[in-house]
Order: C-alpha cells, then structure tokens, then sequence
C-alpha cells in the first residue's frame, strides 16, 4: 500500500498535519493504537480541564456570599465529574474521527514500526501489514515519567500511585492525596482536589513550584494554592513509596530529616519523556538525543524525508506547539518556505488563578545576553478585574529588550490570563514595540487592557 504521508501518531501534532497534507493533495495514512487526540484529548488537556471547571463552580458555589449571593447546600459529585470528562472526550475524539474521514486521511488503528527504505520512500509494519509512503511524520508524542524511587513502581502496580491517566478515572475521591512534583499537570491536580476537600500535599525538589515559571508568579500561586489547603513541600527528595490501593505513604529527605506522609492516592507528576522506543527509529537511522527526536525548526530529521512533530522531539510539550510544528512540517514537505518561532510559545497553568506566559523572562533574557528589564503592574487597574475578584492580588510582568523597545516576554496571573496570553504571543512574534502597543485600542472594562497600561510606564 503506497502513499505520499503516513504519519505515525494521532494526537495534535499528527491529526492536524493529516489533515493539513490531505488539503495539500497528499494521500495519507494515519497510525494510532489508542483514540484520535493522543495524551492532549484523553489523558491530558481536555480531561484536567473539564474536571478544573467543575472545582471551579463548587467553589464558586461555596463562596458566593462574598459577592452578594447565597447559595446553600452545594455538593460535589465526583463520578458525575468523571462521567461528565467522559462524555466531553467522547464528543471531541468522534469530531476528530469525522474530520479524519472527510479529509480522507486513512485511519489504522495499529502501532506502526518503521521497517527500512526502498526506492519508493519508507516502509512500515502495522498490524501484519507493510505500508510503504514517500515521506513519513514521527508524532508519538511522550509518556510519564515514573522515577527510581523505592516502592514507587510496585506502588503504581498495586494502584496506590497513578500517573495522569489513571488519576482521571478515579472512582471516589481520597481522603488524602500526596502529589509528587509541582510542575503544571501536578498543580492542576493538586487544585482540583483541594478545591473539593481532599487533604493535599505537593512534594518538588526545587526551591519553587511551576518549573520555570517567574519567580513572583510562582510565589503568588504557590500563595494562593496554599489558601485552598495545599501543604507544599519543597527542595525535598521522595525516598519511598509504600502501601496498597487506597492506603499508602510517601517518605521524603529534607534537611537531612526523613519524614512520611500518609496517602490514599499517590499522583507521580515528575515530567514527561518522547515516546521513541520501538517504532523503529534505527531501522531508518533517524538521530535521538536524551531519548527524544532531533529536529530543526521546520522539523526535519537527521534523514531526509522523515519529519517529527510535538512532544517525541521534547521541544516543548505541549499541544499547541504540536499543532504549529506539524503544519510546519507539512509546509516545508510541499516547498511552502515555514518555521516554528520557539520564541513566542504561550503556556498556561489552569489553576485559581490562572498562569499565562509567553517569552522571556528578565533572569532568562539576562542569561542570554540580552539587556531587558520587567515592568510590573496589579491587575487592580482593571475595574472588570476589581469588579469579579474580591481580594484578588493578581499581576502581569512585561520584560523590554532596552536596546530597541520590543516586548520579548508577557508573564500574568490572575483571571482570565489563559484568555489574555495569545495577544501577548503575538506581539512577542511580530517583535512589537512598546509604542506600537500604545496604539492599539483595547476594549473597556477587560482584564488584558492592563497590558496596554502597562506600556505608559515603560
């Protein structure tokens, strides 16, 4: 069976270049054992945020007197939750499949194994079959991580610790639940279950939560996160995992002290790794590095003629990008002239509040020679922001490149940030200058025209 594409992987990187290359006349053949959507739509994304926005009117709920209104005796129904995240999925996998089917893209619902090359492009195994297509698109994507720690994987085989699949499916809420890692999928979690009374407790080994977030957002969050009930534990190392499904604990060092904490769920959350293993990379002779797939910004590989696209080359994992990299990918197959601009990548932690950022930060610009400086401003200057949040303390930092005015990084949190932080993307992309964005009308009352305030302080 030839080909033009096979793509190796539905998730955003694959599904959207599928599509994207059967516009551009390509006959396509799509690889996904799993559901159309990849780790975004099933494990990840969609799920989280749909469980997030139940939390967040519980909470809502809970505190309406602070805002005029009464309301008594709210509960919360976690299987409903779950039973509702089910049916979101469901509906957005089936839209995808639709998509698949009225692009014409073919749908094997198989793992792939990339086999060798012949004079007509690359060959691939799947299901008992060989596939042959002229070009291929490695979207895989990535996998938790599950670290050394002692009791941990026999913890996760018992169904005390779970990863970010499992723990969408939870049939009951625990009681207590311990978080290994404050990056953003543990977060998130964290803020669901204390947002609906689970006793919660964070344990990251750095100084600070949200990885490589700003330092004053991640102080703010970690503030307000503590508020909903969050213990955080941080520069602590977990040094063992014990117990069965539904009753366990989790022992951390830290300053030179062991101490444990009792758990009925376990959430692993310490990062994420390309899935490359058995899909025949070295059968090709595709390079890895660190496990993940080299590529350039258009997403070519060390071998012409195959391409990757979203987490499997461990840019930057996150759906969004998957998306843009596999329409560059697709672009660069045809001769249309496109990159992906790693510069002006948005991301966001769904929390209460939420994080938005994009660019640089002023210790990152710093470290790379650029002189910048961060200008910051209380979301209080926005009167829709004072009018919906009472005791809000949220923030945006714009950092400056001196030398020539441009905005090379947005970082906020507060309402609506996830809303905000496209339009801060974009100037980040188009290189803007802070005068350019004096000129731009924003609209009244909204929380993103504190940006543009902003801009008459610098």
């Amino acid at each position: 069976m030839n080909y033009d594409l096979m793509i190796l992987g539905g998730g955003p990187a694959g599904y959207n270049a599928a599509e994207r290359a059967a516009h551009e006349g390509m006959k396509v053949v799509l690889f996904e054992e799993r559901a159309l959507g990849g780790v975004c739509l099933n494990e990840g994304c969609i799920p989280t945020k749909t469980l997030l926005n139940s939390a967040k009117l519980y909470s809502s709920a809970l505190h309406s007197a602070e805002y005029g209104v009464t309301v008594t005796g709210a509960t919360f129904d976690h299987p409903a939750v779950v039973n509702r995240k089910n049916k979101v999925v469901k509906t957005l996998v089936s839209g995808i499949g639709a998509k698949m089917r009225g692009a014409k893209v073919e749908v094997i619902e198989a793992t792939a194994k990339l086999t060798g090359k012949t004079a007509d492009g690359f060959t691939a195994e799947a299901a008992g079959k060989t596939y042959t297509a002229g070009k291929v698109l490695i979207c895989t994507g990535s996998e938790a991580v599950v670290p050394p720690v002692p009791g941990l994987r026999e913890a996760v085989a018992a169904g005390l610790a779970v990863t970010n699949r499992e723990v969408l499916d939870l049939p009951a809420l625990p009681k207590a639940a311990v978080v290994i890692g404050g990056g953003v999928i543990g977060l998130e979690m964290a803020s669901y279950f204390a947002t609906v009374g689970v006793e919660v407790t964070v344990i990251e080994m750095m100084d600070k939560i949200a990885g490589p977030t700003d330092k004053d957002i991640s102080q703010t969050l970690q503030k307000n996160l503590e508020k909903l009930g969050i213990k955080f534990v941080l520069g602590a190392k977990v040094v063992g995992v014990a117990g069965k499904a539904g009753e366990g604990t989790v022992s951390y060092e830290k300053d030179g002290k062991t101490v444990e904490v009792a758990a009925n769920v376990v959430l692993v959350s310490t990062g994420r790794r390309a899935r490359t293993a058995g899909i025949g990379l070295e059968a090709v002779g595709v390079l890895t590095e660190r496990g993940a797939v080299v590529t350039d910004e258009c997403g070519r590989t060390s071998v012409p003629g195959i391409y990757a696209a979203g987490d499997v080359n461990g840019k930057s994992m996150l759906a969004h990008t998957a998306y843009r990299e596999g329409e560059a990918a697709v672009n660069t197959m045809v001769g249309k002239k496109d990159s992906v601009d790693y510069r002006a990548i948005p991301a966001v932690i769904y929390t209460k509040p939420e994080v938005g950022c994009v660019g640089e930060t002023v210790e990152s610009a710093k470290a790379k020679g650029i002189d910048a400086k961060e200008y910051k401003l209380t979301l209080k200057y926005s009167g829709r922001y004072v009018a919906e949040v009472e005791g809000g303390d949220g923030f945006v930092k714009i950092v400056v490149d001196n030398a020539h005015r441009k905005i090379i990084g947005v970082h906020m949190i507060g309402s609506y940030a996830s809303e905000i932080i496209y339009g801060a993307a974009a100037m980040v992309a188009q290189e803007q200058r802070v005068d350019d964005v004096r000129k731009i009308v924003f609209p009244h009352p909204t929380v993103c025209e504190v940006i543009r305030e902003g801009m008459f302080t610098i």
